[in-house]
């Protein structure tokens, strides 16, 4: 049996005071945080199960445990036989795993296992573990008899290697230490056995600046991620633990990632003087590319080849379950601020590990294996592992519970683990419970500055470093279990939950709800109708003879100030050159490419094309060279609605939809492009509002 200490003490004062001891009052007795005694009694009920003993509660939030007599002796007998550990299995490898990669030379078994207070027996199944483990990022963990255990490996895998077992193992410690680091809280010695607590504040504090002053949002997961890939950074290079020559680098140090991890890393050597390699700069600058961001809305919609793409996918998902998923835009958009970090994930062997693979093949098995078909077929040259392709199913399943009724309590998820887990575990929760009228999501930074009284019930996948707060604690994928523990809840708690409500007539309540979709869908009809009416007012199709694309860009620019569509030229300007800057804008095997930004002095949309009679040399989205003979301008306000977005990815992806269209798009006829459009148009309204 493991068992903790403090574990071995709760059950103790629970037998010996049967119902008088809360969760308060044991974390008051034991000077701990609530929340780490609520932990402590998931894993008092594990060790319970064995002894078909259960830990139960009194009406007064008591605790008891309930069993026959005889279950209650063993177990009392089996405990005073016990000698509790207050480490478990993972944090021993953790300590193993440093030690490996911080001391380098060959060590004795018997030293590492006498160092570790484990017999050469479990030090031999920790190795075994760590072998698989450190073998998936190219680290080699070598046991050589009469010399040794050792590590070899180039330096930026070891630091992968690191970065992700503390992520994997150690996600929500790492998240609560932070927290209270952030809170000015004094942490006693190394976080974990390894992290110095001031680097590790310094960092957050920079990072978040960083990235406030920017336009970049980074989900939770890859935020932390970040952190922690910075703060073992700058460890190990303290320790003179360099990068080698053959460090991945990112293809343009003007690059936005580049500029920033540079940033960063000016302001590491002013603080802690600390100086970070160029060969650092580009590590970390890989490790930001692969991020994903925090809100697929931020996503520009001129990835017009990725984005025709995961149209395809879509459609072949779609096709293979006999539903139609093709004109839900919320999917496709999620998928466009999944799917190019991904990419760049695996082509660049950064591995991704998934906790809830295992689960989502087994819930999911129909649908993780049309996803898996889709993706080999639009990607023959990238192999998909399993964690990734359960990522992408979360979505899909998102996408297909959506439609469900709901009812009339308030609800907030607290889901830092991506777009696709929260927004399936939303769907699940309204599929489930009737009676939940609306479900926001929420992350970790964005819960510390909400007033949680708005919600009647607070549901989260992660613990929550708030003692006053009750919230339900479930899995991301929502199990039997969860749904009972919530439905528990809500019973227990009908009162306090109708408290706040307007009881009304059924008839009135059928009224209301009709009003409230009604003036959502007039909403959504005036923006779609603005958004075509503007890019079919805005249509112009130039033909120009200067041999220079960047005079010609110019010159549109120059005309819609003049027709008072723009009113800041410089900044507009200024942004389709960096736009150009960090990623080229050529369409692959065509001579059109795009030319996108948004800003806050672009008044309407806005679609045009110039056709230049001397082509012109530039690079394409795919790294290679484009001549280029039509320039397309698609302008945008700062601000964009669901619809508006929808619209403008309807341009882009329709640009390569087959040849017929990259023809009239290139034709240099505005009759032919217009009628396209208004085809186009045509389609989605059908589609939309007339078929539905």
């Amino acid at each position: 049996m493991f068992i903790t200490s403090r574990e071995k003490l709760i059950i103790d004062l629970v037998m010996k005071t049967s119902g008088k001891h809360t969760p308060h009052s044991l974390a008051s007795y034991l000077n701990v945080s609530v929340r780490t005694i609520q932990r402590d009694l998931k894993a008092v009920e594990n060790i319970l199960k064995p002894f078909v003993l259960q830990l139960n509660r009194t009406t007064n939030d008591g605790l008891i445990i309930d069993g026959k007599n005889e279950h209650i002796f063993k177990l009392m007998q089996q405990l005073s036989h016990e000698h509790p550990t207050d480490e478990t299995p993972e944090e021993k490898k953790l300590q193993l795993l440093i030690k490996l990669l911080h001391e380098g030379s060959f060590f004795k078994k018997q030293v590492l296992a006498k160092e570790l207070g484990v017999s050469v027996t479990t030090l031999a199944s920790y190795l075994d573990d760590l072998t698989d483990w450190l073998a998936k990022f190219t680290v080699e963990l070598t046991r050589k008899r009469g010399v040794g255990v050792s590590i070899a490996g180039g330096e930026a895998n070891m630091r992968k290697a690191l970065a992700t077992y503390f992520l994997f193992h150690f996600h929500e410690e790492l998240l609560e230490n932070l927290y209270i680091l952030q809170k000015n809280n004094k942490l006693e010695g190394p976080v974990l056995s390894y992290f110095s607590p001031d680097y590790l504040l310094i960092i957050d504090d920079m990072v978040h600046h960083l990235f406030d002053r920017g336009q970049t949002r980074l989900a939770d997961n890859d935020y932390l991620g970040l952190i922690i890939h910075i703060a073992i950074t700058i460890q190990r290079v303290e320790n003179q633990l360099l990068l080698e020559e053959e460090v991945e680098l990112v293809n343009d140090e003007s690059a936005r990632e580049f500029q920033l991890i540079s940033q960063l890393g000016e302001e590491l050597k002013s603080e802690l003087s600390i100086l970070l390699t160029k060969r650092d700069i580009h590590y970390l600058a890989v490790i930001l590319k692969g991020s994903k961001l925090q809100d697929s809305e931020t996503v520009d919609y001129d990835s017009i080849m990725l984005g025709q793409i995961i149209k395809n996918i879509i459609q072949s998902v779609s096709n293979q379950l006999h539903v139609d998923l093709s004109r839900d835009f919320s999917l496709f958009q999620g998928l466009l601020a999944h799917m190019e970090p991904s990419i760049f994930r695996l082509k660049h062997q950064m591995g991704l590990f998934n906790p809830l693979t295992g689960q989502i093949k087994k819930k999911y098995p129909v649908l993780f294996m049309a996803v898996r078909n889709s993706l080999e077929k639009e990607f023959p040259d990238i192999s998909f592992p399993d964690d990734e392709i359960a990522f992408i199913v979360l979505h899909f399943g998102s996408a297909l519970l959506m439609n469900e009724e709901r009812a009339t309590i308030h609800a907030v998820i607290v889901c830092p683990t991506g777009i696709g887990t929260s927004k399936m575990l939303a769907s699940r929760i309204q599929k489930e419970f009737t009676e939940i009228n609306s479900v926001e999501i929420k992350s970790m930074k964005e819960i510390e500055k909400s007033n949680l009284d708005e919600f009647d019930v607070v549901i989260s996948t992660v613990r929550l470093p708030f003692d006053d707060v009750h919230y339900i604690l479930v899995s991301p994928l929502l199990n039997d279990e969860d749904i009972q523990m919530i439905r528990s809840f809500l019973q227990s708690n009908i009162q306090q939950l109708t408290s706040k409500n307007e009881y009304v007539k059924d008839s009135d309540k059928e009224v209301r709800r009709e009003q409230s979709t009604l003036q959502d869908m007039l909403q959504e009809m005036k923006e779609v109708q603005t958004s075509i009416e503007a890019i079919l007012h805005n249509l112009r199709v130039y033909r120009k003879s200067n041999a220079d694309y960047k005079q010609v860009l110019k010159e549109m620019v120059d005309e819609l100030e003049q027709k008072e569509l723009i009113t800041d030229t410089t900044t507009v300007l200024q942004k389709l050159e960096y736009r150009e800057k960090i990623g080229g804008l050529g369409i692959p095997d065509t001579n059109m490419g795009l030319y996108h930004c948004r800003d806050s002095s672009i008044h309407e949309l806005i679609f045009q094309i110039c056709h230049l009679e001397q082509p012109c040399v530039i690079q394409g989205m795919d790294g290679k060279e484009v001549h280029l003979k039509n320039l397309l301008l698609m302008l945008s306000p700062e601000k964009l609605s669901l619809k508006e977005q929808e619209i403008l990815s309807l341009i882009s992806t329709s640009l390569i939809e087959n040849d017929a269209a990259m023809m009239i798009f290139s034709s240099s006829s505005e009759a032919m492009i217009r009628g396209k459009l208004e085809g186009l148009f045509s389609d989605y309204l059908q589609n939309k509002w007339i078929k539905e």
